[in-house]
């Protein structure tokens, strides 16, 4: 099954005076780098939890292919509860889960592939002999965390899930550098403006102009999993029409029905992927996946020595 992020940015960063998910390190914002991250280590599906400033939030990330789900009682309530809206949505979609606070922003992609290599059902990173985030959680691990009391939060509910945690040793501070406070904040600058280059890949098919791109996998992945467009657009914070003329171009390029819609009754109506709108998305899928391993063999290659 595929692997999923959970990024829980509901609080009220109310000890940092200022919105953190926003806030620049560099040239993008910290929630922009987190997602950026798990993008560029192959993780398939990215659920945010919003709350605080969830609109302004949710528009800000519009277009980097996230899903977001909502803590409408944020106000009252832990990151443990944000954390189990995003666990509950994955469980069945996802054969493992990395959870991480939108407010530690510079774990490496390299670190998130050695968790995912480590194949243990409850693993996260160690630096200098401290763990970090994100944590890797196998998704049979979720119901007993969803059941959890929550006493000491996730940490609580991880101790008690029924699996070991695994240590997995990284040369990665970045696992470590959270965003509570100016501070906090101004370290965490520090830290970054001494990091090396990385690479960045986006995979596109197009003929004349890009026709089908991570946005657009995403789209198609979220109508097939809720049958439903308008559902699909406001997961991404898209517009119905944005979202159907997508679909129309797309299935345009590729002289091919893509989506199925069936009239309304009762029940509304719904859409659905076609057979081929299935096997070209898979298709997608596993080919921007081999493009950004081989990226990170070229990169390797061609710049270890210089970064």
């Amino acid at each position: 099954m595929q692997t999923g992020a959970l990024i829980v940015a509901a609080g009220m960063s109310s000890r940092m005076g200022e919105f953190k998910p926003m806030l620049n390190i560099g040239e993008i914002s910290i929630a922009q780098r987190v997602v950026a991250t798990f993008q560029q280590a192959g993780v398939e599906k990215i659920v945010m939890v919003t709350g605080h400033n969830a609109m302004e939030l949710e528009r800000h990330l519009a277009r980097s292919g996230v899903i977001f789900l909502r803590n409408e009682k944020y106000r009252t309530t832990q990151m443990f509860d944000s954390a189990c809206i995003g666990l509950a949505y994955l469980r069945d979609k996802c054969g493992r889960v990395l959870f991480t606070p939108v407010d530690i922003p510079l774990f490496t992609a390299d670190t998130v592939r050695a968790l995912l290599a480590s194949d243990a059902p409850l693993a996260c990173p160690v630096c200098n002999g401290k763990s970090g985030h994100p944590v890797l959680i196998s998704a049979a691990l979720i119901d007993p965390i969803l059941r959890d009391s929550g006493e000491n939060g996730l940490q609580g509910a991880l101790a008690r899930c029924g699996a070991e945690l695994t240590p997995v040793p990284v040369p990665d501070g970045g696992i470590l550098h959270d965003v509570d406070t100016p501070e906090d904040y101004h370290a965490l600058l520090k830290y970054h403006n001494e990091q090396f280059v990385r690479p960045v890949v986006s995979v596109a098919l197009a003929k004349e102009k890009p026709f089908f791109d991570h946005q657009t996998a995403m789209l198609l992945t979220l109508v097939e999993e809720t049958h439903s467009v308008r559902a699909a657009c406001q997961r991404m914070q898209m517009s119905y029409s944005t979202g159907w003329n997508t679909i129309r171009t797309l299935e345009t390029q590729t002289n091919r029905g893509l989506v199925e819609r069936s009239q309304g009754g009762a029940g509304g109506g719904k859409s659905r992927l076609t057979p081929e709108g299935k096997r070209l998305l898979q298709r997608y899928t596993e080919f921007a996946a081999a493009v950004r391993e081989n990226a990170a063999a070229l990169y390797a290659q061609y710049f270890s020595d210089l970064f």
